[in-house]
């Protein structure tokens, strides 16, 4: 009797693991630092309640570069993961291929096209209006992050035009602390040159030179002004910045060794780890010259095409991620705000909220424009071609802006 006890609960736990096994989401993603972990446990937690076990895949690397690389490779092998964090055109890319699965069944249901902004859902479908990628988040790449104290000891107030910026800068640095904490990585330097970009033409100049690729804007005066910001901006950092992780530049501004970074606001998620409250600790503000404009980037889960069971557990997950209650603690914890746009501003912190009512005006003024850094402005292969003309610039001090802006539309043109 015993013995037929032992075979039935070996045979249920055997019955269990396998379908477990089956239950299962692997998740290939770049959340390494401290804030961006923590909101991913919130969707980890979430499928679990769900009945899916989470394979964790992370690939570390805060621009997703070395993810995309192993994901080319998984995907030339045959063995693409159900679900990749992915970014703008990277989605069109692979979903133009026909490497995506379609998520339309779940968005149809729960009614995506309503709630997520027209210049976000553009990056979510294929060329046939399939939904084939659940964004989770909208961050904003236009912001600078300031340590309020080293601002209070100084008496200086979030600069109004780039000439004030430089001039609080020339204070800060005669107190003995870094102006302008930066990780010297080419994705970083192109995330600074979003805002120079707008700053120096304004969102239509944006608009025809970062994403609709005009020649004439390219090599215009408007972008030798964006080059001769650059420049000044260069003048700003340590001498230690070259190959700065992100999140190192952040805890450098946390830590008060530093006054401001500019980054998009994954940034207010390390703030916000560290326990640091907005307008108390630190200060938001645009970059200035960009006030109502919203340069965006969205992290989005795009599915591979996989087997019917494995489908489910996609479908799964992509409802788990437009969730409503998800979109909000996901976002609390991430320093990002939701993709929806029906989420309440209520739990979110005074720079959540700021950002949240810039988007409404930027989506009703059409000043939501994709990050050209983050891969929402132009194609990956063309977005490479401007990185390395960025960097070069931003790595040689004394280089010519009016050459750089030439230089800048050439190679965008020779990779269209």
């Amino acid at each position: 009797m015993k013995m037929k006890m032992v075979v039935a609960v070996m045979a249920l736990f055997a019955v269990r693991h396998a379908w477990a096994e089956e239950q299962a989401v692997e998740v290939v993603h770049w959340w390494t630092s401290g804030g961006e972990a923590a909101a991913l446990n919130v969707l980890k937690e979430d499928m679990q309640k769900r009945g899916y076990a989470w394979k964790d895949s992370p690939i570390a690397g805060g621009g997703g570069e070395q993810a995309r690389t192993v994901l080319r490779a998984r995907v030339a092998a045959g063995n693409p993961p159900d679900a990749m964090q992915m970014l703008g055109f990277t989605i069109r890319d692979y979903a133009d291929e026909g490497l995506l699965g379609d998520l339309s069944s779940v968005a149809n249901k729960e009614g995506w096209d309503k709630v997520v902004p027209a210049p976000l859902a553009k990056f979510s479908k294929n060329a046939k209006g399939q939904w084939v990628a659940a964004p989770v988040n909208i961050h904003r790449t236009n912001w600078i992050w300031a340590n309020k104290k080293i601002f209070d000891e100084l008496k200086i107030s979030p600069p109004k035009t780039f000439d004030e910026l430089i001039a609080i800068s020339a204070k800060i640095k005669a107190a003995g602390y870094i102006p302008l904490a930066h990780g010297g990585q080419p994705w970083q330097e192109a995330t600074i040159f979003d805002s120079a970009v707008m700053s120096a033409g304004g969102p239509a100049f944006y608009k025809k030179a970062m994403i609709e690729l005009d020649p004439a804007a390219l090599g215009s005066k408007n972008m030798e002004k964006a080059f001769d910001q650059m420049a000044k901006l260069r003048t700003l950092v340590d001498d230690n910045f070259s190959g700065r992780d992100w999140n190192l530049a952040t805890a450098m501004v946390i830590n008060g060794k530093a006054a401001m970074q500019m980054m998009g606001d994954w940034a207010k998620g390390e703030f916000i780890k560290a326990g640091k409250k907005p307008n108390v600790d630190f200060l938001c503000f645009q970059y200035p010259g960009t006030e109502g404009a919203f340069t965006f980037n969205t992290d989005q889960f795009a599915m591979f095409k996989v087997g019917e069971k494995q489908a489910k557990g996609q479908l799964t997950l992509a409802s788990a991620v437009m969730n409503p209650s998800f979109q909000e603690a996901f976002n609390l914890a991430k320093g990002s705000i939701p993709a929806r746009t029906d989420v309440p501003d209520t739990k979110f912190e005074a720079c959540g909220k700021k950002s949240m009512a810039d988007l409404k005006v930027a989506i009703k003024n059409d000043t939501m424009l994709g990050s050209f850094a983050h891969g929402h402005a132009m194609p990956d292969a063309v977005k490479g071609a401007g990185y390395d003309v960025v960097t070069k610039f931003f790595n040689h001090p004394g280089a010519s802006s009016a050459e750089a802006a030439k230089e800048f539309a050439k190679a965008i043109e020779a990779a269209k």
